[in-house]
């Protein structure tokens, strides 16, 4: 058994955590820049470097085999499969199915909107939508590089349980009402979809990776140099003041602040590893990386154009006392998780 510990912990360290990586860029810094370890800037500048390499290394290679496997999950196949499930179980198989689908805040709602129009339950279809977006595959495998598997799983298992919790209570308040009239307009067109070939998922996944560095590079490079700027040069004391444990509102504040950002977890990781590494709380931290992933303000725009108000504030309301709950037991039981 012990020896299965070791090779897990070697690859763990070497594949995810790079430490191997930490060493190289540290030393290069000292050897070649002459910089002085000690200093603010060295440590801005190997938190910024170590992590811009990391995770684009890390983004590439997972969004290449995740898209290869998603390939088949195409939003008519996604609807299809949903369309079977009813009930609770229709909520948490659309939470799960929201995990291996490719789909951001802001690309879900159409794909929201073309679940309705189709006719699957309202609950169902708001499981997907709070899911997909706050956790997909590659997400986890770089939260566990940079925290560990126990935060990712339980980011997972948290994440899930918001999905299905909202999906149900909006089903069961009967809200169906409250979706704008021009989304159950017109039919919807079905097309018999054929399963890709192998080249078929190759060249989906190759696509998907040029597509997403597109997409993400600038916000990783503005996150991880936010992340640099506050491991170097933010006093620990000041960020403990508004976002440490010691005070009541830290998670309120990190879920709220999170909320007007546009970015997605690949662009807040590296945020989250500098707070945490100036002792901030894993609640905290994730309570902010949950608000900018799932109520990010352009995705609840989009959303306000096809439904309600009152289902509006529905969504938020459960969603955002759920990241702000699971917050503050994170921080709680926070000694089981670093």
């Amino acid at each position: 058994m012990q020896v299965v510990k070791d090779i897990f912990s070697f690859l763990n360290d070497a594949l995810l955590k790079m430490t191997w990586l930490q060493t190289l860029v540290d030393n290069a810094l000292v050897y070649v820049f002459q910089l002085n370890r000690d200093s603010y800037l060295f440590d801005a500048v190997s938190f910024f470097i170590y992590d811009v390499i990391k995770i684009f290394i890390l983004l590439g290679t997972l969004i290449y085999l995740s898209s290869y496997i998603q390939a088949k999950f195409t939003p008519e196949r996604t609807r299809q499969i949903l369309s079977k499930f009813k009930g609770v179980s229709g909520n948490v198989f659309g939470a799960l199915l929201g995990t291996v689908t490719p789909f951001c805040s802001c690309s879900s709602i159409p794909i929201f909107i073309g679940f309705t129009k189709a006719g699957l339950p309202i609950g169902v279809t708001f499981s997907f939508l709070i899911s997909s977006p706050l956790v997909d595959l590659a997400s986890v495998i770089l939260l566990a590089s940079i925290f560990n598997w126990t935060i990712a799983i339980a980011y997972v298992v948290v994440g899930l349980l918001i999905s299905v919790i909202g999906g149900t209570m909006i089903d069961k308040l009967k809200m169906e009402k409250y979706v704008e009239s021009f989304v159950y307009e017109g039919a919807l067109f079905e097309e018999e979809q054929s399963i890709p070939t192998k080249k078929e998922r190759h060249e989906y996944a190759v696509v998907q990776v040029k597509d997403i560095y597109k997409k993400v590079w600038l916000f990783v490079l503005i996150g991880v140099g936010i992340g640099a700027l506050i491991h170097g040069y933010i006093p620990e004391a000041w960020i403990n003041t508004v976002l440490g444990n010691d005070n009541p509102l830290s998670v309120i504040i990190a879920a709220l602040v999170g909320i007007p950002m546009y970015a997605d977890i690949f662009g807040t990781l590296p945020i989250a590893e500098a707070l945490v590494l100036k002792g901030v709380g894993i609640g905290t931290v994730l309570a902010f990386m949950m608000g900018v992933t799932a109520l990010s303000f352009p995705s609840l725009v989009l959303l306000s154009k096809v439904v309600k108000k009152k289902l509006l504030f529905t969504f938020f309301g459960i969603v955002t006392l759920g990241i702000i709950v699971t917050g503050y037991l994170f921080n709680l039981l926070g000694s089981y998780f670093i």
